[in-house]
């Protein structure tokens, strides 16, 4: 190989790392920051679902939640339905 195979393939390599630091990296971040908030997740927190509904734990399992809305109903989700971001604007 020479330089100028080299410097054919270079823009290509760029555009991978670029690819890499701008779009990979922050969401596997996103997935990771996810992943603590829900295991910290606890009783009596305040969370807002993926759907858009705000509510309070009431019960805590393995990989659901029990959530008790405004009304006083009683809804249970996967915790991987709760939102990070908007659950943090409500805490």
């Amino acid at each position: 190989m020479n330089i100028a195979s080299i410097s054919q393939f270079l823009p290509m390599i760029l555009i991978v790392v670029v690819f890499y630091f701008f779009m990979i990296r922050p969401q596997m971040t996103k997935a990771k920051d996810l992943k603590k908030f829900v295991a910290a997740l606890k009783k009596g927190d305040k969370v807002i679902t993926t759907a858009g509904i705000h509510g309070k734990i009431v019960e805590l399992n393995d990989t659901t939640i029990l959530l008790e809305t405004e009304g006083g109903g009683k809804i249970r989700f996967d915790k991987s339905a709760v939102s990070l971001e908007s659950s943090k604007a409500v805490s």
